[in-house]
């Protein structure tokens, strides 16, 4: 008992110490807004208090496609494609709650769920009564849900190395994601958020490393140090794994298009192939040579793909 004791006070020290020499403090989000909120950033009052970052582009009477990032990503990971499809189409980009400068949000609840009803509130906040949408990763999985709760709403889907189907875990998860999913210690990363750990979870989510620079390893590392961002983190991997997507995968009669990175070590191409196998018509096109983020890493070819398909053609 006593060893046991002094290996607790010892292992208290050290976290502490680590804590004191590596903490990174908070950025205020006023700073953030001012270096990043550029035109055409919004910000929108919802409901239940919540202050969403949208970005509204493109012709207002062209039709809809509404972009929803992964985790700990922004909407600017959608630029490549908006800068493609925004003279055809109203591109609609938002930060989901505990992200980009949404961040922390007042009902706190960071849950797939709470981020389906975040999409739904600002897309009546901006009266889009029938809309195309797009996920990646994390936000793929908000996008298919959304198809399966609010049918009436979409006219497309488009999901891009989506979460939400059960396959074998990739053979590079980032240490930030281990960590904040490892309970008491995940809770260092209140303090401590060291911008190699964001520049390791790129590179092992990106196969086409020219597209990492600095500034978007800063645009990532900034956005997670924001105030209030790590508590909002922390509480979003403490949830529980949700399968209501994969539950009710049946329910998604939209038309749909299912774009992948075949190197993708997030979320395995396996998981393509299972959303293609569970929704009826659905067209599926994997990218040679392409990770996590087929959206940046190939936007002309992901881009032109979106274009034919709202198109029909």
């Amino acid at each position: 008992m006593r060893k046991l004791l002094v290996g607790l006070v010892i292992l208290a020290a050290l976290v502490i110490g680590a804590v004191w020499l590596f903490s990174v403090p908070d950025i205020p989000r006023g700073d953030l807004e001012a270096k990043y909120a550029k035109p055409p950033s919004q910000f929108i009052a919802l409901p239940d208090g919540a202050r969403a970052h949208v970005r509204d582009q493109g012709p207002k009477d062209a039709p809809v496609l509404v972009l929803v990032h992964g985790s700990n990503a922004s909407l600017f990971t959608w630029v490549p494609w908006v800068n493609r499809l925004d003279k055809t189409f109203r591109v609609v980009s938002l930060d989901l709650p505990g992200h980009g400068l949404t961040g922390a949000v007042p009902n706190g609840d960071y849950s797939q769920e709470g981020m389906v009803a975040f999409t739904l509130e600002v897309a009546d906040k901006l009266h889009l009564a029938k809309f195309a949408i797009a996920g990646n990763s994390m936000g793929g999985g908000v996008a298919a849900r959304f198809a399966e709760e609010h049918p009436d709403r979409l006219t497309h889907l488009i999901l891009v190395d989506a979460a939400g189907m059960q396959v074998a875990s990739g053979d590079k998860t980032p240490l930030a994601f281990r960590i904040a999913r490892t309970p008491v210690v995940n809770r260092i990363m209140l303090y401590i958020t060291p911008r190699s750990i964001v520049s390791e979870g790129l590179n092992d989510a990106i196969v086409h490393k020219e597209i990492i620079n600095d500034r978007m390893v800063d645009l990532y590392w900034d956005f997670a140090r924001m105030k209030d961002t790590r508590a909002a983190t922390l509480k979003r991997f403490s949830l529980p794994i949700n399968r209501d997507v994969e539950n009710n995968i049946g329910k998604i009669k939209t038309p749909t298009l299912i774009l992948w990175g075949e190197q993708d070590h997030l979320i395995p191409v396996a998981a393509a192939h299972r959303y293609a196998d569970a929704i009826p018509g659905s067209k599926l096109i994997v990218y040679p040579a392409t990770g996590h983020i087929p959206m940046e890493e190939v936007p002309d070819q992901s881009a032109d793909a979106v274009r034919k398909f709202l198109n029909g053609t």
